[in-house]
């Protein structure tokens, strides 16, 4: 199984899915969503699923890796830029947004892509897709152990794609 995105180029993440980009919820929070193709899942895969994580985030947030988006029960191999605003199709969960050092942001808008912010320098993140054999079933807002029981014993195949993000 292979991941690719138009949305990093030369292992960088570009300018529009962070805090360099032009489209911000109420709370200033980056919103539009990396695009990304699945080509090569494997026979039986009845759906996708994603976690964006930085795990340059460890030291800055004092102890646990940032999620920046989560979302399963995707039917199809691509997902086109913003999809994460305007997809019906497939459910989002929480992302590290609604934490105290996200500011506490509502569950509701912390359940979309809420992009990259690297607050001291360029951050590496990781796109990990997984081709699970079923259809999860898991609600909007999820939580990140959430998904990965819903998957325990269903993956098919995972992929990782890694961009980094500039901090200014």
């Amino acid at each position: 199984m292979n991941v690719s995105s138009s949305g990093i180029v030369n292992g960088r993440i570009l300018p529009q899915y962070g805090k360099r980009g032009t489209q911000f919820n109420e709370n200033g929070i980056p919103t539009f969503s990396l695009p990304f193709r699945v080509d090569g899942a494997p026979e039986g895969t009845a759906s996708l699923a994603i976690v964006l994580e930085d795990k340059d985030a460890y030291p800055v947030t004092g102890g646990f890796v940032w999620i920046h988006w989560l979302a399963a029960d995707i039917r199809r191999f691509e997902l086109r830029d913003n999809e994460s605003q305007t997809a019906t199709d497939f459910v989002q969960g929480r992302n590290s947004w609604t934490s105290i050092q996200g500011g506490r942001q509502s569950p509701e808008l912390s359940a979309y892509y809420g992009g990259m912010t690297p607050p001291d320098k360029p951050h590496l993140y990781e796109l990990h897709i997984y081709a699970v054999d079923r259809v999860l079933g898991l609600p909007q807002g999820f939580l990140l152990n959430e998904l990965y029981r819903a998957m325990d014993g269903h993956i098919l195949a995972e992929c990782t794609l890694k961009g980094v993000y500039e901090a200014c």
